[in-house]
């Protein structure tokens, strides 16, 4: 088998393999992130039973928003603007109706008041509501009627969940497209300058260019489709099977070309690395299938396809590779050591600074947010950014839906109950954190306003509101039977609270104006529990992934405390992650949080294959095996370290400020895994064992002929 793969032929059957699997990802996957549900949960997920409720018994639909503003300050002219603009977008497809000046005068509504003035007098508000239309084929409309009537006099910007959830679907895409090509073409570039052959360079992307065809096809098959997570699977399978490929490439340079064949020199060379690629790969999926219990389909469908991607690298690299190494790649002589340096002891001054290093890392992790603003997914100082914080100043930018009843079952349109649904309104719109707020008593205010609509009762005007006369928007917040009321809220995302803070008084609000909370949701809430996933998942998987990879490393290392210092250094990578991004107020986003995983990969990937290596070199002694280990797999792990951060470099260049974050914390994790592996390991391994060594575990036989130190 051997044989066959290692000629000039396979390689080439190699390079149409990847050009194939490439098409068909072309023709059979969609490459478009899918957003689902309100923000970035799935509409079948726990978190979204809430909001459901809320949906079904309050049946208000979703807002657009649209500031719009006079630039030129000519009142006449831009309410007939406001007039044609509002026309237009009233005849979109999906718009089901509307509010501006055109058509409202805010000055004699509390109602309107409140929907349509800002703070600023130059600007007033448009809202649409909007049916169940995708917001990708929504907003494009809304978008072009936009620029239509955007002129030098008029200044629009557009918000609302919709808008949003589609804003960041379109940046992630967009990133998905440039960056990941980009990332590609720096891995090959740093690729060719590491390993100086141009058969390695195409063994390498053509490698890994079938291992993600596989991957996207497979998971394409088990229908989970590209999400806003499974968006960067594309460079994650990339750099799994890239980590194999690097250490493949290595060792078939280390490998004596002397006198033999290709064949049994490629074989030595798949015997050489194939344990500790393994082992790498267990880590690694297990890492990812931690994830399969979240609540959150996003997260499990990461899960999934995590998993599939960690198998396809490993039997693809094994499959695909060979070829290239067997049938193109240069045959080089292995370096030797220089003279006394395999015995020369490890200065010990870099275990204090990697200590005093990671010890000042895990103070940041408490100050770690992962419950980023809205904002915050787009680039301040753009126009976009700048437009949705003026619309988030004026009224608030992210929902929130508080479903109230009272304690002892009144109706609240009670002469008892009704005075305390107005102290919570008032209330709700004295909090800092809390912008427009939409409920019952703005309805009775608003309908007082019709004359002698003020003699009727509370009840009898709630019942006008919500009949067929007035469309039933009465049902939008207060139910037939008078038993529960929906205060509908816009939040302030500039409000720098956490929003679990916000929400904890919320409901305090709610129940000093002798009220009870039925339900609490809408995005604020979603993403209030998105964080507490995000932190969990954090927690969960690294913690999983480190219990599970104390097994590996018993398992690898054959020795209790070779393995308890593998694990030492391999915690310490999240730590540095997790903590410099907490030191530096770096968010980390349900974007960002894989990339946790894809640095514990490289680093479990490092450090395993210099255990496996020591192991084999046992016979030389402590230092100097641990010493010869480094020597020899140094180079991979070096050259791994460097494309990988090259690579991520580009993806901290995007205007998508999730994608920056993302590259970063990818190239922070790869940087502390190859320091942990290369530098501390080896030291902490050493440590008062002198010439001596812990790992005395009788060689298996099948390891005695793989190398020579």
């Amino acid at each position: 088998m051997l044989r066959s793969w290692a000629n000039r032929r396979s390689g080439a059957g190699a390079v149409a393999l990847s050009l194939a699997s490439a098409a068909a990802v072309v023709l059979f996957v969609d490459l478009s992130p899918r957003v689902e549900g309100e923000f970035f949960f799935a509409d079948d997920d726990p978190q979204m039973q809430a909001s459901r409720r809320v949906t079904e018994d309050f049946p208000l639909g979703s807002q657009l928003v649209l500031r719009v503003e006079d630039r030129v300050g000519r009142p006449d002219a831009y309410r007939a603007r406001i007039a044609a603009l509002f026309d237009d977008l009233l005849a979109v497809d999906g718009v089901d109706g509307g509010f501006s000046i055109a058509t409202h005068d805010p000055e004699r509504s509390p109602l309107y008041r409140r929907l349509l003035l800002t703070s600023d007098a130059r600007a007033t508000n448009v809202i649409l509501s909007v049916d169940d239309t995708a917001p990708e084929v929504l907003l494009p409309r809304v978008e072009a009627v936009v620029a239509a009537h955007a002129t030098d006099e008029l200044a629009i910007v557009v918000s609302g969940v919709p808008a949003i959830v589609e804003l960041i679907r379109r940046s992630l895409y967009r990133d998905l497209v440039v960056f990941s090509a980009s990332a590609v073409l720096v891995f090959a570039l740093i690729i060719g300058v590491v390993f100086r052959d141009p058969a390695v360079v195409v063994g390498t992307l053509s490698t890994c260019l079938v291992s993600v065809g596989v991957t996207l096809l497979l998971v394409q098959a088990m229908d989970v489709g590209i999400g806003l997570l499974t968006a960067n699977l594309v460079t994650i399978v990339f750099v799994l099977t890239l980590s194999h490929v690097v250490f493949l490439t290595a060792n078939w340079r280390r490998t004596d070309a002397g006198g033999e064949s290709a064949t049994d020199r490629l074989a030595q060379t798949l015997r050489l690395t194939w344990e500790g690629s393994f082992w790498s790969m267990v880590t690694t999926l297990l890492g990812f299938a931690s994830l399969l219990v979240a609540s959150a389909r996003p997260l499990r469908e990461l899960g999934l396809a995590g998993v599939v991607g960690a198998l396809t690298a490993l039997v693809v690299s094994y499959v695909v590779y060979p070829a290239f190494l067997g049938g193109w790649a240069r045959t080089q002589s292995p370096g030797g050591a220089a003279p006394g340096e395999a015995t020369r002891p490890f200065t010990r001054w870099p275990l204090a600074v990697a200590g005093v290093l990671v010890l000042a890392a895990l103070a940041g992790v408490p100050r770690l947010d992962t419950d980023p603003g809205l904002l915050t997914y787009f680039a301040e100082g753009s126009e976009l950014h700048e437009g949705l914080a003026r619309i988030d100043a004026d009224g608030g930018s992210s929902t929130l839906d508080i479903v109230v009843e009272d304690p002892a079952g009144e109706a609240l349109s009670s002469r008892s109950v009704y005075p305390r649904l107005e102290a919570l309104q008032a209330a709700l719109e004295a909090d800092s954190a809390v912008g427009v707020v939409l409920s019952p008593t703005v309805l009775i205010e608003h309908a007082r306003t019709i004359p002698f609509a003020g003699l009727l009762p509370a009840g009898t005007l709630l019942d006008i509101a919500s009949s067929d006369r007035l469309d039933g928007v009465g049902l939008g917040f207060v139910r037939p039977e008078h038993d529960q009321a929906r205060f509908s809220l816009r939040m302030r995302e500039t409000n720098p609270e956490p929003r679990s803070a916000v929400l904890v008084r919320m409901r305090t609000v709610v129940e000093d104006a002798g009220l009870r909370a039925v339900t609490i949701a809408g995005l604020y809430d979603l993403q209030a529990q998105l964080g507490r996933l995000i932190a969990s998942s954090l927690a969960i998987g690294i913690g999983g992934l480190l219990l599970l990879f104390l097994g590996v490393a018993v398992i690898v290392g054959r020795a209790p405390g070779i393995a308890a210092r593998m694990w030492l250094c391999l915690a310490a990578i999240p730590a540095v992650i997790v903590g410099t991004f907490g030191h530096a107020g770096i968010a980390i986003d349900i974007i960002t949080s894989p990339a946790a995983n894809i640095a514990l990969a490289i680093g479990a990937d490092s450090m395993i294959h210099l255990v496996v290596r020591q192991r084999r070199l046992r016979a030389m002694g402590g230092a100097a095996a641990w010493k010869a280990s480094v020597q020899q797999i140094g180079p991979a792990v070096v050259g791994a370290t460097a494309i990988v951060s090259a690579g991520f470099g580009i993806f901290v260049l995007s205007a998508f400020p999730p994608t920056r974050r993302f590259g970063l914390a990818v190239i922070v994790g790869t940087l502390a895994a190859a320091a942990m592996a290369l530098v501390v390991l080896p030291r902490l391994a050493c440590l008062g064992r002198g010439r001596t060594d812990s790992l005395s575990a009788a060689p298996t036989p099948f390891l005695r002929d793989e190398t020579t130190p």
